[in-house]
């Protein structure tokens, strides 16, 4: 293990810094889209933009991780990323913003492709749990240290915005100079959803949910937390408890589903994180405590709805489905993170800043119901492989990485057993 971490220390070093940038970044532009005066519902397009690029890097980056390998391609989206934190504050426009939140989510999701296939390769099976579940404190541990920068300087003047652009540089020095072998790139395949709702239509949808929910949580909480009158220091613990709080239930909740039927945990999982979502929508700005205790209770619960849809899907696939099932997931994911916040910021023009979080309490609603019906007609239930922690706040290719080796071995056993038999046939 220590020289499997000695190995990929500089990848994690990199990737931490790179998600402290990301994470300051986010609650940056949602805080700075108020004071410049833009509607909730220009706030919310813009940050669906984020999770539109990223979707659209989730399903190009491969190819050009394929074309100029790990450490280039990188270096590249970090380069660009730390440009467009400069625009940002150079060409104060909605449409401007919007057009440099999709080019920052392709970026983003290049880098989190690196990252993941980098983790896949250079693990063993033996250690590769222990890799995965630092990989994840990493994501949120350092993505929640980014929201303590906010109150270091004022987010209506250009130095949070040159801050998110140094540490974006910064995370490229690690990566450049490892003296590590970047990984052979693994070839892209496609998901199918037609497939996979076929297979498990509960994990499919709730995956979605996941990705609307807290795309919305994440692009416009900081936009609530101004609204109700938090302060910058506020509002950065404000989304820090809600992305720390993500750490706190992660194991014991795949304990438990690893022991359970996944979706008894998955309806109750939704229906706590709507009465959660409730109680946000009814509380008033003087709430004291609770507008930090409730957002760490919501991505306590909220975090785990993702992990346990990719455990329940996986249940019901085949090797060889596997990695159609992988790649339907992260797009139904990134689809429902692209929508929710534009959905998220129509609602709290309509309704004020409550209505991010009736929008979230009907969502998980409404997966609680679905998944309560999909156990009265499916009673039956898979047996369950293990459970692995997946990071909801981000969109992961893990699976997709694993996914594409496991598919790649059975479609090659599967030729070789064909051709044996047609040479035997021959024979004959």
């Amino acid at each position: 293990m220590l020289a499997t971490l000695n190995a990929l220390f500089s990848l994690f070093l990199s990737y931490g810094v790179l998600l402290m940038a990301n994470g300051l970044f986010s609650t940056l532009l949602g805080v700075r889209s108020r004071l410049e005066g833009f509607d909730p519902q220009v706030t919310g397009l813009i940050m669906g933009a984020y999770f539109a690029g990223l979707l659209g890097g989730a399903l190009t980056g491969a190819h050009v991780v394929n074309r100029v390998g790990h450490i280039r391609c990188f270096a590249a989206a970090a380069s660009v990323m730390s440009i467009t934190a400069l625009l940002h504050v150079i060409w104060v426009d909605p449409v401007a913003w919007a057009l440099m939140r999709v080019v920052a989510g392709f970026c983003m999701a290049g880098m989190i492709m690196v990252t993941e296939s980098w983790l896949n390769a250079r693990a063993a099976n033996a250690v590769r749990g222990q890799v995965l579940a630092l990989y994840m404190i990493t994501n949120y541990f350092c993505a929640g240290l980014g929201q303590f920068l906010l109150p270091l300087a004022d987010p209506g003047e250009f130095y949070l915005f040159s801050l998110v652009s140094i540490l974006l540089s910064l995370a490229l020095i690690p990566v450049l100079l490892t003296r590590s072998e970047a990984p052979t790139p693994v070839p892209p395949q496609k998901g199918g959803f037609k497939d996979v709702y076929a297979i498990a239509p509960l994990a499919l949808i709730g995956a979605g949910c996941s990705g609307a929910v807290n795309a919305a949580f994440h692009g416009m909480g900081p936009v609530y937390a101004t609204a109700v009158g938090l302060s910058n220091t506020q509002t950065s613990a404000f989304m820090a408890a809600a992305i720390f709080g993500g750490l706190l239930l992660q194991w014991p909740m795949g304990y438990v589903s690893d022991r359970i039927d996944r979706r008894f945990l998955l309806g109750g999982a939704a229906l706590v994180v709507s009465a959660i979502c409730t109680v946000f929508a009814l509380l008033k700005p003087e709430g004291g405590l609770a507008l930090f205790l409730l957002p760490a209770g919501y991505g306590a619960v909220a975090y785990t709805v993702y992990s346990i849809c990719v455990a329940h899907a996986n249940d019901r696939a085949t090797t060889g489905q596997s990695v159609r099932v992988a790649g339907a997931m992260l797009m139904s994911y990134g689809t429902g993170a692209a929508f929710g916040p534009v959905v998220a910021g129509a609602s709290m023009s309509a309704l004020g800043p409550a209505g991010l979080f009736w929008q979230s309490a009907l969502v998980t609603g409404a997966l609680g119901i679905y998944t309560i019906y999909r156990l009265l007609v499916r009673p039956e239930r898979p047996v369950n492989r293990p459970f692995v922690p997946m990071p909801a706040a981000q969109y992961t290719s893990k699976e997709l990485v694993d996914a594409v080796r496991e598919d790649t071995t059975a479609r090659r056993d599967e030729a070789t057993k064909n051709t044996v038999k047609e040479g035997d046939s021959a024979l004959r």
